[in-house]
């Protein structure tokens, strides 16, 4: 039997062009009131103390404005700011190359490091196989701010790509990844189709170095 393919997608700056939907999202809470200076300001302590030079990483592993926050109500706000805020921003490159991936009955998996409750409404709407995102500890109806391992993000992507491979049965030379910066760059690595999509921070040169194609969604 051939071996089963899976066709990989990140989600900001890829299926949605532009800026991160967590930082909206942020700001509506904001907004709202449901966030506020104080949690601001745990945010900011955080990354202060864990920051390596211009880094944001230490708040994709660590949500401190989440800290505290109830479970059903932030998912309740989730799928309210999907229809909203990200169903609108949806490329339309995006959704054609996804429906032909599925046209060929590719596993389509949604894989980024973006909180999984924000994730979700998205890939109801695309009817996704599968989201891999990033899972927050919960302590009972509470977050407590920080993210589950392994986180997919970096390298960690690549161990939840290979892990569901394995589980799976896909094979990684088969399949497809879609991606915008080096935060994908293990698991384009690890794919034998890499797809660089509106590239940030130097991904451009690298898929020219590598001869990857560079696709321009909007």
């Amino acid at each position: 039997m051939a071996p089963r393919i899976a066709a990989f997608f990140d989600l900001d700056n890829t299926i949605i062009p532009g800026p991160a939907i967590e930082r909206d999202y942020f700001f509506l809470l904001w907004r709202q009131g449901r966030v506020g200076i104080r949690d601001f300001t745990k945010s900011a302590l955080w990354l202060l103390r864990n920051i390596p030079p211009f880094s944001l990483d230490p708040l994709r592993r660590h949500k401190p404005y989440l800290a505290g926050k109830p479970v059903a109500e932030i998912e309740s706000q989730a799928r309210a700011f999907f229809w909203e805020k990200v169903c609108p921003r949806i490329s339309e490159d995006a959704r054609r190359v996804i429906e032909e991936h599925q046209a060929q009955n590719h596993h389509v998996v949604f894989l980024t490091g973006s909180p999984d409750f924000l994730v979700e409404p998205l890939a109801t709407f695309l009817k996704i196989d599968q989201v891999a995102a990033g899972r927050l500890e919960r302590n009972g109806t509470l977050y407590t701010g920080a993210m589950l391992d392994p986180y997919p993000y970096r390298h960690g992507k690549r161990v939840v790509a290979e892990q569901l491979a394995a589980k799976q049965g896909f094979d990684l030379s088969t399949c497809y990844m879609y991606g915008d910066s080096p935060g994908d760059l293990p698991v384009l690595e690890s794919v034998g189709h890499p797809r660089v999509v509106n590239p940030i921070r130097g991904m451009a040169r690298i898929a020219r170095q590598r001869g990857w194609p560079i696709l321009h969604w909007r």
